[in-house]
């Protein structure tokens, strides 16, 4: 092999943890030429070998194909070169990837609609660093298990800039729900709800991937909580994890059950669903009251990704109780996202964070194993099965035929 290899450095379809370009090139005097960084690949056999096994030449991968709020429609697998790591790049072997709401936004075109298909799929991956560049090497070994927030996790292997992964103790799902799901709840609850103790906190959707992150936190708060959710089951696992009023609206009036429970309204919404839910809880609020949107589900699949909501009167109703909405979308507070990581890793560790994955057990044609499952549990979370974050075991076999 040439100990010099043109890499190319390819695009990423959004960047969502750190900013501007890529790391700078490693050996002092040689120059870019045409965009293309060259790099000393001398010891390839010890940055592209993990624990002497051999990496395929060849991978799966979901695309984005067209724009659509249908994920089946949008989105196909393809078989491609395996990808590799530029100067301050890792190649992460992927073992879990989490299935989010917004993967359908993503696959709409919502969040940047200058990005047009064929772009990559899937928001966060956990798994085993199987190559790196020179640059990333000062940082990250062969064997390291890492996290990442970034587009792409819907692979059998996905390149990432260094500095946006993060160092995990294990190849645990548990982990995986912190990067989008729990990041959530801990910022906007922390920016945006200024939980006092004491207070009342409704949670949506509560014991979905981010609801079940939000109850913990404002019960850390010293609030009481309060969660919809559409099950039994989902009653019970919110109970377990510190709720005191779990409203399953299948078989309760959740218009009723408020208003006579708490006639004087809750202090901060921790909102997801939109529509209907999101005017209930508008009609809710108690003075002063935060009413924090995070998403609205209901409206993803539609056309235009957003419910019907008659807000004709919402200013009036603001003023009158001197209440407040507050959007939060999590690339906007980067800045916050490592001392959250941080903190929630170390809950988890100290065993008071509790982090339920849904892999599918329990879903009708079994658990999500292998890429071509996160079509089922896309179709598994829309259809609100899931308790807990959805995550995908992606578990690519280990070929033997590489020539790397």
């Amino acid at each position: 092999m040439s100990s010099l290899l043109l890499v190319r450095n390819g695009r990423r379809a959004v960047s969502l943890i750190g900013g501007g370009r890529r790391g700078t090139d490693a050996l002092s005097g040689v120059h870019p030429v045409a965009r293309r960084s060259i790099i000393d690949m001398s010891y390839s056999a010890h940055f592209m070998d993990f624990k002497g096994s051999s990496i395929p030449s060849s991978m799966k991968k979901l695309v984005v194909n067209k724009l659509s709020p249908k994920f089946r429609d949008a989105v196909s697998m393809q078989t491609v070169l395996l990808p590799t790591p530029g100067d301050a790049d890792l190649l992460v072997r992927n073992r879990f990837a989490g299935v989010n709401a917004s993967d359908i936004n993503y696959s709409a075109g919502r969040y940047d609609p200058s990005v047009k298909p064929p772009f990559d799929a899937g928001f966060e991956g956990i798994g085993e660093v199987v190559g790196l560049g020179l640059s990333a090497s000062s940082s990250y070994t062969i064997g390291d298990t890492v996290a990442y927030f970034g587009s792409g996790a819907f692979a059998e292997y996905t390149v990432v800039p260094a500095k946006e992964s993060v160092r995990v103790p294990a190849v645990k799902p548990e982990f995986l729900t912190l990067l989008v799901s729990g990041a959530t709840a801990y910022i906007a609850l922390k920016r945006l709800g200024d939980l006092t103790k004491g207070e009342t906190v409704l949670v949506t959707a509560a014991a979905g991937g981010t609801g079940q992150f939000a109850v913990q936190f404002a019960k850390q708060a010293g609030c009481h909580v309060i969660g919809t959710c559409s099950s039994n089951e989902k009653a019970g696992f919110l109970k377990s994890i510190g709720c005191d009023r779990p409203i399953n609206y299948t078989t309760e009036d959740l218009a009723k059950t408020l208003r006579k429970e708490y006639p004087q309204g809750v202090d901060v919404v921790y909102e997801s669903v939109g529509g209907s839910v999101l005017e209930l809880a508008v009609n809710s609020l108690a003075t002063k009251g935060r009413l924090i949107v995070i998403g609205f589900i209901s409206g993803y699949e539609t056309a235009s990704g957003i419910p019907p909501f008659r807000g004709g009167t919402l200013p009036a109703k603001l003023l009158q109780k001197s209440a407040s909405i507050r959007g939060f979308f999590l690339p906007h507070f980067l800045s916050d996202y490592k001392e959250a990581l941080g903190s929630m890793m170390q809950m988890f560790a100290k065993g008071k964070l509790v982090c339920e994955v849904d892999c599918g057990d329990l879903a009708e044609e079994g658990r999500f194993v292998g890429l071509e499952s996160v079509f089922r549990a896309v179709d598994f979370m829309y259809a609100g099965k899931n308790v807990g974050k959805v995550v995908v075991d992606v578990a690519p076999p280990p070929v033997s035929n590489s020539k790397l």
